[in-house]
This record gives C-alpha cells, structure tokens and sequence, in this order.
C-alpha cells in the first residue's frame, strides 16, 4: 500500500499518544469540511488522508481498548462523506468530536 503520509506509516505514528493522533486525523477532517463546497478533489484527498491516519490509529497496538469507537468512527465517516449519511451526522458533529482531542493534546505541551 503506498501510504501519503510516508514518514508516519513507516512508524512515526506509533509514537504519538492517542490524543495526538486523533487531532491530527481531525485536523483532516476538518480540511475534508472545508473543501467541500470548494473544491471536491482537494477535499476527497484530504479525507483519504484522514482515512489513512484513522486505518495507522486502528492498527497502533497500544490503541487495542479503543478499537471500538476507531472503527465505529471509520463507518460514520465514510457514511457521511461517501455514502448516504444513513446516521444524519454533520459537519459541526465532527468539529466538536476532535475538537476535544486538539485541546487535550495540546494543554500537555
């Protein structure tokens, strides 16, 4: 599988705690919302990055416990983004979910 981000798949990722993880996949998602009504194909590679950080998250093994709401994540995002939204999400669901894990991982810094 070629990855976009190189550096992080080849391991980088595994050393970021699970709060700098999730931000940063909620920092593409938020990329994903913005482009949106600008310009679709920015927007659908941002939301393959964001997949693609989600899937390196999923398979981090100190995240084992969390398994659960990562994969329930990956199928309301791409309901939302690809498919038929059959889960009525929107955009500003998204935005308060990772806010929380932008703020967590930054009042530790």
């Amino acid at each position: 599988m070629k990855y976009q981000h190189q550096n992080l798949s080849s391991g980088k990722w595994f050393k970021l705690d699970f709060r700098e993880q999730m931000a940063n996949i909620g920092s593409e998602i938020e990329r994903t919302i913005i482009w949106q009504r600008k310009n679709q194909a920015y927007s659908q590679k941002a939301f393959e990055r964001g997949l693609e950080l989600l899937d390196l998250t999923i398979a981090d093994p100190k995240n084992i416990k969390r398994l659960k709401e990562l994969l329930r994540l990956r199928e309301v995002l791409a309901d939302y983004f690809v498919f038929d939204n059959i889960y009525h999400s929107k955009s500003k669901d998204f935005k308060k979910y990772f806010y929380s894990f932008n703020y967590a991982a930054r009042i530790n810094y």
